[in-house]
């Protein structure tokens, strides 16, 4: 797989506008863990391998274990994820498949018994920004680490 383009290079106003909303979305006191999980749930659907491989990696450093690392494909058959993190979960998946899930109320409810209004924002625009770094990576072919040096093998 080739790269398309160095977006960073070609639009760095706008990339820095991302980076300044995803820094924002850090700096608000949201649960780090949880941002990890969002962050590689919402990439493993959109089949971004450079930011599934980035987000696998800072969850570990930040203490994440690995059974709920590889077991975040398959949440909602595994007891390791709590009703928080399940209802952040399930909204992840409605929005980033938001032309099947219409974000209905059955992904949208669940989120008002555990997180304030607050915070049901910053989770919106956390899986927003995921979602626009994966399409970026994924539209102009960003290649992970294993790539670059296979290529050059």
């Amino acid at each position: 797989m080739k790269t398309r383009m160095n977006y960073f290079a070609k639009a760095p106003d706008l990339l820095k506008a991302v980076s300044a909303l995803e820094q924002a979305v850090q700096d608000s006191g949201f649960d780090h863990m949880l941002v990890h999980l969002v962050k590689l749930r919402a990439s493993q659907i959109n089949g971004c391998a450079y930011c599934v491989d980035m987000h696998v990696k800072e969850a570990r450093k930040d203490g994440e274990t690995e059974q709920r690392i590889h077991l975040i494909s398959a949440w909602r058959e595994s007891p390791l994820y709590s009703e928080r993190e399940r209802a952040a979960l399930e909204w992840t998946e409605a929005l980033t498949l938001l032309p099947q899930s219409r974000a209905a109320d059955e992904f949208y409810d669940p989120l008002k018994t555990h997180f304030s209004d607050v915070e049901i924002v910053q989770l919106t625009v956390l899986i927003g920004v995921i979602n626009t770094w994966n399409r970026l990576a994924v539209g102009f072919r960003s290649q992970h680490p294993i790539d670059r040096k296979a290529e050059a093998a």
